[in-house]
């Protein structure tokens, strides 16, 4: 229904990867799909794992087993869409469906930031404060944690999708990416934006680098922790406790930086979308992978796990 030059859109077109050869777009969809299959299955592992074996009751496999809840999260908003987008060709979303999806995706989005944060603060404390860290990090004090780690991405969800599809919409309802992300749709906005762009550049910057600069500063008191120690096997003990959670972040936070933070000449659209990938739907699979092959104590949980509940006894190298 048109209003003067304003259209009322009913539903959006995702644009994906249609500009690709068929061939291509069928290996993408396989490839994808193994990636989510991966991502579901390692993850769930390590919520079964941190859930069921007694020695990985600790706060650190709590923080993890939430963190890949989020990542389960993270990847049914975004994946299933996709691949639908490639296998059946099904490119249009509804209003209401593109609104949800681009307000789940903020929210997981947030809480990963945060959880993050969360995680670096739970590893000084133990590295730091080994001697207090039982009585620090109690049961009620890692849930209080938890709880702040996912509940910012309720307000900030809420007013940056419900400001943003309150726009009028005109010409093109075509999103040029594979999910609905804020950039591509805003430019389908035919109204004046700028005192969103303001708040959604503001809103970014303080969502990504407060907890960053939490999770640097906690590390740089690890560091110092560590140099402390005397002997080498106990730096590469210490070290070995806060690897993981290290190489995720570095994931997380780089392809994040590269996605949004780049100057807008150098971010074509192409671009884009090969960088959203990497956090989107790479990085799920490897946190559970990174974490898995990295630390012996989810290893042998996975092996206790498996001897339990198949009979089997599988050595994880």
């Amino acid at each position: 229904m048109a209003e003067g030059n304003w259209t009322r859109v009913g539903e959006f077109i995702l644009m994906s990867f249609s500009s690709l050869p068929t061939e291509i777009q069928s290996l993408l969809f396989l490839t994808f799909l193994i990636i989510y299959l991966v991502t579901l299955l390692g993850n769930s592992l390590i919520i079964l794992v941190t859930l069921t074996d007694p020695m990985l009751h600790s706060p650190m496999y709590f923080f993890l087993r939430n963190l890949s809840f989020l990542e389960i999260g993270f990847n049914l908003v975004i994946v299933p869409k996709m691949l639908g987008t490639l296998l059946a060709r099904d490119t249009t979303i509804s209003f209401l469906g593109c609104a949800m999806q681009m307000y789940f995706f903020f929210f997981f989005g947030v809480a990963e930031c945060v959880l993050l944060a969360t995680m670096a603060y739970d590893r000084y404390v133990a590295i730091c404060n080994p001697l207090h860290y039982p009585v620090i990090m109690n049961q009620k004090t890692r849930a209080k944690l938890a709880v702040a780690s996912w509940f910012p991405g309720f307000p900030i969800a809420t007013v940056q999708t419900t400001w943003l599809f309150s726009f009028p919409f005109c010409g093109t309802n075509k999103v040029n990416h594979f999910f609905c992300d804020s950039p591509p749709v805003l430019r389908l906005v035919c109204a004046d934006t700028a005192m969103f762009e303001i708040y959604a550049i503001v809103g970014t910057v303080l969502v990504v680098m407060i907890p960053c600069l939490l999770i640097l500063c906690s590390y740089l008191r690890i560091a110092a922790a560590i140099l402390k120690i005397p002997s080498a096997k106990g730096k590469h003990k210490a070290f070995s406790t806060c690897s993981s959670h290290l190489l995720v972040v570095s994931l997380f936070y780089v392809s994040l930086s590269l996605t949004y933070f780049r100057p807008k000449s150098n971010n074509s659209p192409e671009s884009k979308k090969l960088l959203s990938l990497s956090y989107t739907v790479v990085t799920p699979m490897l946190n559970p992978i990174i974490y898995s092959l990295r630390n012996n104590e989810v290893k042998n949980a996975l092996g206790r796990t498996f001897h339990k509940t198949l009979g089997l006894r599988i050595c994880i190298p």
